[in-house]
């Protein structure tokens, strides 16, 4: 794996010049270097550093590169490395189809270098945690966009309330969901290479989560929008079940019955040839195709749904939840008022509540003053971020051409935070959640109707009155 392995390297800042003021010099001081920090895991040493009593390790490897001979094949466990390995710095995303020089948002995608070689994730821990509650971070962009280092899943704020939050990268487009005839010769799960990445990362949490003070028991798989789908498949997945003991989604209750793996072979055959490949491509014809051409063809940049390949994917969500089959974990679920989507988050719901297992339902409202000449219609798909992970200050959202976040609009965000902290930290068994300095908050069922509406501050309102999407006008 191409990466710098050599311990971490001091760079000094000095005071260029002195001013004489008096009779006597005052001394000039820079601010302090970030104090190291070590973790040993499963493959070796990690050094990240502590700032304001947070431990961050950056760039982490969860899986080997897959490139070469490894494209399009399951996430394969790293080898030991010699030595302590730098975790200062993020690692490139994965190769999406973005203008290097464009500016682009913390809801989408990402500017800058990429890399085929990108199953990494990032750390964010409390300074002397010892079985702190962890949360696994997908995220959105439609399946074709995002990186997990965007600012607005800095997880400080949630290390803040005691809870040790990793958001990871996945493979996207057809890099991580594709199926072909060819592939499928080559035995193994093939089609959702992207939720093959998400269940290495949470085996890797479970081996690893204690060597950052992070109980390996105590784990929510989160994710908004493509990453909140991600997690409603992964409640179905047989080889996730034991990996986590929460799901949370956010803006992603899409339930459908499922893509057949010949469907999906089919598929990959038209999008060989959008390439230039013939029907009976091999594998290695498949893989002589740069990732760069891959996301940039109009054809193969988005992918697909993962297919039911009988392997890995076996069943479709929505069968395994009518049935009761699922993976019975609590689910944090709900949507945005300026976005669609409402009863579908209500469905999952009811049908993920009706287990055993409760389910908390959430309609986020709120629009800060410096967005509401752009959000005219509510709090758009996205909004809720900088809330729920309490990450104004670094996400791109944080400030408009209009203004920038307000002392109320902190507050709304300590109390929102407060809220998934809880979910977080309760127990797996527990009925109702308290939070926001008081608020209580119970589990949806069909009887109560209840759901969490957050406005400047969270009140319970009936879920049947809050509409699947914003006004037409």
């Amino acid at each position: 794996m191409k990466r710098n392995f050599a311990a971490l390297s001091c760079v000094a800042a000095l005071a260029a010049s002195a001013a004489l003021i008096t009779s006597s010099a005052m001394a000039q001081t820079t601010p302090a270097k970030p104090a190291s920090v070590k973790a040993t895991i499963d493959t070796g040493v990690l050094v990240g550093e502590t700032i304001d009593g947070v431990n961050h390790f950056r760039g982490v490897p969860f899986a080997k590169a897959p490139t070469g001979d490894l494209r399009w094949k399951a996430p394969v466990k790293l080898d030991k490395w010699i030595g302590e390995r730098a975790a200062i710095a993020f690692e490139p995303p994965c190769p999406q189809p973005v203008n290097i020089d464009q500016k682009t948002s913390n809801g989408g995608g990402v500017s800058g270098v990429q890399s085929e070689d990108c199953l990494y994730l990032n750390i964010y821990a409390p300074a002397n945690a010892k079985n702190a509650p962890v949360v696994v971070w997908l995220y959105g962009g439609a399946s074709f966009l995002g990186a997990g280092h965007l600012g607005s899943y800095n997880g400080t704020g949630n290390a803040k309330g005691g809870v040790i939050t990793i958001p990871i990268n996945y493979r996207l487009g057809s890099l991580g969901t594709f199926a072909h005839p060819a592939l499928t010769k080559e035995g193994g799960n093939t089609g959702g290479f992207a939720l093959m990445d998400a269940v290495a990362a949470l085996e890797w949490v479970k081996r690893n989560a204690a060597s950052f003070g992070g109980d390996p028991n105590n784990v929510t798989i989160a994710g908004q929008s493509a990453g909140a789908a991600m997690v409603v498949n992964l409640l179905s997945i047989p080889s996730a079940k034991g990996l986590y003991q929460k799901a949370m989604i956010e803006s992603g209750a899409l339930l459908g019955p499922g893509t057949p793996l010949k469907t999906a072979e089919d598929n990959g055959i038209k999008a060989a040839a959008a390439l230039g490949l013939p029907e009976n491509a091999t594998a290695a014809q498949l893989r002589s195709i740069s990732a760069q051409t891959i996301v940039a063809n109009a054809a193969t940049q988005r992918g697909s749904t993962p297919p039911i390949d009988g392997k890995f994917k076996t069943t479709a969500t929505l069968d395994a939840l009518n049935a009761g089959t699922e993976i019975d974990v609590p689910v944090l679920i709900g949507s945005n008022s300026g976005e669609g989507g409402f009863d579908g988050a209500r469905t999952i719901a009811k049908l993920a509540g009706d287990t055993g297992a409760g389910a908390w339902l959430y309609h986020f409202a709120y629009v800060p003053g410096f967005r509401k000449a752009e959000w005219t219609k509510g709090a758009i798909h996205s909004a809720e971020m900088m809330f729920t992970f309490d990450s104004i200050d670094t996400s791109s959202w944080g400030a408009s051409a209009t203004g920038k976040a307000d002392a109320n609009d902190r507050a709304v965000a300590k109390r929102v935070n407060s809220c998934w902290v809880a979910f977080f930290k309760m127990d797996p068994k527990a009925k109702s959640l308290t939070c926001a300095d008081g608020f209580a908050w119970p589990a949806y069922t069909d009887a109560n109707d209840d759901a969490a509406q957050f406005l400047d501050k969270p009140k319970l309102v009936k879920s049947k009155t809050i509409p699947n999407g914003p006004p037409a006008n």
